[in-house]
């Protein structure tokens, strides 16, 4: 974008791109979702950063000032649930301590989510001031356009923003259902995603995944069931029979609307993802070496015993888990005094004990029980999950309402319940504090004073002799990542990159990664010539794999979808009379030689180049 001469050009070469992916014209603004960098590269000609900052140090600048802004939000967040504070400045530094469960900024800056769920907390921390029952018209105004804002750039920065805010509109929606006084509120909710939907559907070129996204068609369904809806006086048996049905309609309207979109609306949008996930469920088999891939991975595992033991060593998990347990037996008391038709005072008071009455609590119950489900099933998840755990342990063991809560249920006769709460509302985050400045405090500043540096001189000498050896007409080929690395190193062309949203580039890189199968020369020159690739690298790393998962390597899954080795009880190599072509390929002899050669090597790569004149040698 800096490189272009306008803003208008920059957008154009971005959206009409043919000179990443041999072959092929992508629009890498809506692919990539680069809208964060048309932002950016806006930001740093605007501020007149050109005379002052290197580029990519206000880029980093931006994405550290964006999880300034994340931690400010989960501080505000719990802060305006407790009341105070101490549990905000708790929040935080369980949030640093924590931070290799909270955010993966330290490992890869420019993620999308880095972008994203800054603008995620600042919508949640809106909701919850909106929520709050005693909040006055100004206040109410003013999260109100912060939702609206932060719902809309955040569904802006990240491609899979919708699937969490329909999580969060479900959870509305269960709130909602419990007739916790709020359903005007929750509806102002609706129309925002709406309104977020239909202009990130214009802004984002016609994306028809938000048309077809389970977001909008509970959205739909919720607000026609609420036009529906009859008035029946609340407390009789009719007004419970009609909550059933109400629930009942919105879950089959909801599941209607989708697949009648599904139908008329043109759309590739995450069908592999749901392939993925019947898979991961168990719900169907495959040998798709895509499918198969992606199950490897480490992030779409189950969490390990690490992460638990760590969120356990910080005392995290064991706080949270207890304000969860209080809060949501709260929660049930209060549902089924409703249930009963027992009235309930409107304004609730320290002195009551009944934490799970207020409506920003309910919804934080829910919205972190549907978080913390799909993270003890894909790790991946837990960086949506943790800080939420950060946030809600934190305001619980800072809140006296909640040890109010507890010591009603104990029947403290003692001492009066509401003094010990206030006292301990403040002893045991200050307890808290303490022990873990004692024991993380010198970690950290040992962390901060060690200087590292990026050693990789194999990667490195394979991108100077691109730059320095190649044609800059050049198209390589090899696995994704790598090619994605030499795309942003050297600026060459490539046939694929690590991209899982689009049906061609998938099937590109499964084409691509053959060359760790067992199969022929003429094959593989086939279907490297059909990208025009010119020179093709070969990773001693993925040829010569030692995997720590059974069948995860992936030579293992081409075999498998090659229908090379039958995985059932025992692996059974079926009969191939083609050696694997990566090992083959490095011993220069005919047929090999006569499609490629050799042209450079060290320990970790091996440059082919692709013979456009074949040769047989006897």
């Amino acid at each position: 974008m800096l490189k272009a001469p306008s803003f208008e050009r920059g957008v154009y070469e971005l959206t009409h791109n043919n000179k990443t992916v041999s072959l092929k014209t992508i629009n890498a603004v809506q692919q990539m979702s680069l809208y964060p960098e048309l932002i950016a590269s806006v930001l740093y000609q605007a501020t007149g950063s050109n005379e002052i900052i290197e580029p990519v140090y206000f880029y980093i600048g931006i994405v550290f000032g964006l999880q300034g802004i994340y931690v400010t939000a989960l501080f505000v967040t719990s802060w305006l649930m407790s009341g105070t504070w101490l549990a905000g400045m708790l929040t935080v530094a369980w949030f640093i301590i924590n931070r290799v469960d909270t955010t993966r900024i330290e490992y890869s800056i420019p993620l999308r989510e880095n972008w994203a769920l800054p603008y995620f907390a600042c919508q949640i921390a809106a909701l919850t001031g909106y929520l709050k029952s005693n909040l006055n018209t100004y206040g109410e105004r003013f999260c109100c356009l912060l939702m609206s804002a932060s719902t809309y750039t955040f569904m802006m920065m990240w491609e899979y923003s919708h699937y969490l805010l329909f999580l969060q509109a479900a959870s509305l929606f269960l709130l909602d259902s419990f007739s916790l006084e709020q359903s005007d509120k929750v509806h102002e909710v609706y129309k925002i995603y709406i309104f977020s939907l239909f202009l990130g559907y214009l802004l984002q070129f016609e994306n028809s995944a938000l048309l077809v996204s389970p977001l909008l068609s509970l959205v739909v369904a919720l607000i026609l069931a609420k036009c529906l809806q009859l008035n029946v006086k609340k407390g009789t048996c009719i007004a419970k029979i009609m909550k059933v049905i109400n629930f009942y309609l919105v879950c089959t309207l909801t599941v209607t609307l989708n697949i009648i979109m599904k139908m008329f609306v043109p759309h590739k949008e995450n069908g592999h993802m749901l392939k993925f996930l019947e898979v991961k469920f168990g719900l169907n088999m495959t040998k798709n070496f895509t499918m198969n891939w992606l199950l490897c991975q480490e992030s779409l595992q189950a969490p390990s015993q690490d992460f638990f033991l760590r969120l356990t060593q910080s005392s995290l998990l064991p706080f949270y888990i207890l304000v969860l347990i209080i809060c949501f037996l709260s929660m049930m008391q209060v549902i089924f005094r409703r249930i009963k038709g027992k009235s309930l005072k409107e304004t609730i008071t320290l002195e009551d004990g009944r934490i799970g009455g207020r409506p920003e609590i309910i919804y934080h119950v829910i919205h972190t029980i549907l978080l913390g489900s799909l993270a003890m099933v894909i790790e991946g998840l837990k960086y949506l999950w943790t800080p939420y755990v950060c946030m809600l342990a934190a305001f619980g063991v800072c809140s006296p309402e909640l040890w109010v809560t507890l010591f009603k249920w104990l029947r403290l006769r003692t001492v009066h319940p509401v003094l010990l709460a206030l006292i301990l509302s403040m002893a045991v985050p200050t307890i808290i504090g303490l022990s873990l400045w004692k024991e993380f405090f010198p970690r950290l500043m040992t962390e901060l004073m060690e200087l590292q540096e990026f050693y990789d001189p194999d990667t490195v000498e394979l991108m100077t002799w691109i730059k320095r050896q190649a044609p800059v007409a050049a198209v390589f080929a090899g696995s994704p990542q790598l090619m994605g690395a030499i795309k942003l190193c050297t600026g060459w062309m490539v046939t694929s990159l690590p991209l899982y949203n689009d049906d061609d580039l998938l099937r590109r890189n499964e084409n691509i990664y053959q060359i760790y199968s067992k199969r022929s020369a003429e094959d593989i020159y086939k279907i490297l010539t059909s990208y025009k690739a010119n020179y093709l690298i070969v990773e001693d790393a993925i040829c010569n794999e030692v995997g720590t998962m059974r069948g995860c390597r992936v030579k293992d899954l081409l075999d498998i979808a090659n229908g090379h080795v039958v995985c059932e009880e025992g692996d059974k190599l079926t009969y191939s009379k083609y050696g694997r072509f990566c090992h083959e390929v490095k011993i220069n002899y005919s047929p090999y030689v006569n499609y490629f050669t050799r042209v450079y090597w060290n320990r970790s790569y091996f440059v082919y180049k692709i013979n456009t004149v074949i040769s047989f040698q006897s």
